[in-house]
């Protein structure tokens, strides 16, 4: 088979027929299988975790024997020498005991931390990966509950299935030690577990319908808290503080009633467990002094039976409750594989795609249907056009006409429901998603800046940028003078999402940003919609010379900003009405210009 290379040398047509899978190929579902491969890397800590706690339990052996023959020989004998040795033993065993517990501790602390790590850096991979449809659909609160998931799975995983698995062993090694000493007193201690699974049985399904309640529950009220930071605001312009209090608080309370009644049933059947086991222990004790009398076992004996039936009787307990902490996961797992089980952006073929080459920045449209949702109306209907590579495209029309909705077609945030957008005549839809991004700019109306310098937030997309690139793009976005006119100039600490700077100020860093990115085209959607004409218009012109040679689409509702662009498209309904220069537009005596001559009066 010839490679690659050698076909196309030679200069012949080649059709690659590339094999990959399907957007909607079936993912594999979360479930503890899917966490396993993080924890296995970590599996030679885990095992010595495993070993010191088997040591542990072994060493835990030690008090009750000792005790044993302290009772049964030295307190006879009064053999102090005997009392003396055993008492260093038990000093030995206890210090040993304490420095290994130490030790575990700190690998088993070391280790969860790295498998958190890990499996949180992949799930927030996952989530950052997701289409903008799947976030439209959540309130950020409740994604963040969900997320909050994944510590107790991961708890389940590397701490309760752990304990289990020591528990499941010494339970057997106990329960043998404790058949040498009196089988009839092992029947009685472990009388107890039959009762306590039934228990168990009859409560899981009234624990786990509680537990998903409260976190449905938990997760609304979330969302109402952060929604409500974000638009603190808005709810002050508006005078809603106490309103806003109220609803948090119906929700809030409404938590608190769902996780009143599932601690009502958890302390039900703790107490009801509690007594059972008190219940054992004293049946343990009468038959155990029982059988002393009798002459069938000694003082030290009992003494010990009675602390090695502790030992194992909280261990299979752990072991009976266990379906009680598998409900608890499962119900977490269901939550997060919300997150976890919905399909990537450009599906899971993606990275098997072919990348966009380096652009010119020629734009197609070809009759392009969009609607947000599956049964909804369409907001972008049959849109076609095609931009020459290096135009300056001003985008213009009424507020919901979908000028802004088919720039975010152009870098996918969205996918159209039929029809092709073509850069360079490539279909990006076809494309690795990361290779068309990584070639576009973009600056929202409301872009995010970061806590931090005025320079690092310019710089977010080109660390390595110098303090000279840096200041070039601030002149280019008209924001060096307000920079500079700041206490600390570009060392400057703005607050969470720019708190501090006026909106136009935020405005003109987002597009500093944009221009430091340097991209072959360029989206400004609504970018200057704070800066007043003048600086809006010598942004524009700065921007125009800029990116000579690059694609750039302006979309604003100020028509005068965008008279000498090379092309002017009108929305309106989600169609493409109109399109050519400022002067063509205004010939045609079409919506453009009366829009147009609308805006000029209001100014005049």
């Amino acid at each position: 088979m010839l490679p690659l290379d050698d076909l196309l040398d030679k200069g012949r047509l080649v059709r690659l027929l590339l094999l990959t899978p399907g957007r909607d190929a079936q993912r594999k579902k979360l479930s503890l299988g899917w966490f396993l491969p993080q924890i296995k890397k970590y599996r030679r800590s885990l095992i010595e975790v495993l070993v010191a706690s088997l040591i542990l339990q072994l060493l835990n052996l030690a008090q009750p024997l000792v005790l044993q023959q302290i009772f049964d020989k030295v307190i006879g004998q009064q053999n102090l020498d005997t009392l003396y040795t055993l008492g260093f033993v038990l000093l030995g065993v206890s210090l040993f005991q304490g420095l290994l517990g130490a030790i575990r501790t700190y690998l088993f602390a070391d280790t969860t931390n790295r498998i958190d790590i890990a499996l949180g850096s992949e799930v927030i991979q996952h989530l950052l990966r997701l289409p903008l449809r799947y976030f439209d659909r959540r309130p950020v609160g409740e994604l963040q509950t969900r997320l909050a998931e994944l510590g107790n799975i991961r708890g389940f995983l590397t701490g309760s299935l752990l304990t289990l698995g020591i528990d499941a062993i010494f339970s057997l090694i106990y329960i043998a030690v404790m058949l040498f000493y009196s089988g009839v007193l092992t029947a009685v201690s472990l009388g107890v577990i039959p009762l306590y699974l039934g228990l168990t049985f009859i409560a899981s399904p009234a624990i786990r319908g509680q537990l998903r309640k409260a976190a449905e529950k938990n997760a609304a009220t979330q969302a109402l808290l952060v929604e409500s930071l974000n638009g603190v605001q808005t709810i002050k312009a508006q005078n809603a503080e106490n309103a806003v209090r109220w609803r948090w608080m119906q929700k809030y309370s409404t938590f608190m009633a769902e996780s009143f009644r599932t601690l009502l049933i958890g302390v039900t059947t703790g107490t009801v467990a509690d007594f059972l086991t008190q219940l054992t222990s004293l049946l343990t004790l009468w038959v155990g002094a029982y059988l002393v009398i009798q002459g069938e076992l000694t003082i030290g004996q009992l003494i010990a039976f009675r602390i090695i039936s502790g030992y194992v009787i909280g261990p299979l307990l752990n072991i009976a409750t266990s379906w009680q902490s598998f409900q608890g996961v499962a119900l977490s797992i269901e939550r997060l594989s919300d997150v976890v089980d919905a399909a990537p952006e450009g599906g899971m073929s993606d990275m098997d795609q072919l990348p966009l080459p380096t652009v010119a920045g020629e734009v197609i449209f070809d009759e392009v249907d969009f609607r947000f949702n599956e049964g909804s109306s369409l907001v972008v209907k049959q849109v076609s056009f095609q931009v020459q590579a290096g135009a300056f495209i001003g985008i213009v029309g009424r507020s919901g006409s979908g000028k802004s909705t088919i720039m975010k077609l152009v870098p996918r945030f969205y996918e159209p429901d039929s029809g092709r957008i073509l850069i360079d005549g490539f279909d990006i839809a076809k494309l690795q998603l990361s290779s068309v991004r990584r070639q576009i700019g973009i600056v929202p109306q409301d872009s995010l800046l970061f806590e931090g310098t005025i320079r690092d937030n310019i710089s977010i997309t080109a660390p390595d940028a110098t303090s000279e690139e840096v200041v070039y793009a601030a002149r280019i976005a008209c924001a060096h003078e307000f920079i500079m006119e700041l206490s600390d100039g570009y060392a400057t600490r703005i607050g969470e999402r720019g708190a501090g700077l006026s909106g136009g100020q935020r405005q003109r860093i987002a597009i500093a940003r944009a221009v430091l990115q340097r991209p072959k085209l360029l989206i400004l959607d609504e970018a200057t919609s704070a800066l007043d004409y003048i600086t809006e218009r010598q942004v524009c012109l700065n921007l125009k010379k800029e990116f000579e040679g690059s694609t750039v689409f302006f979309i604003t509702h100020r028509l005068s900003t965008i008279r000498s662009s090379d092309r002017i498209l009108m929305m309106e309904s989600g169609s493409l009405v109109e399109s050519g220069t400022h002067h063509e537009l205004l010939e045609q005596k079409g919506r453009y210009a009366a829009l147009y001559a609308q805006q000029e009066t209001d100014l005049g």
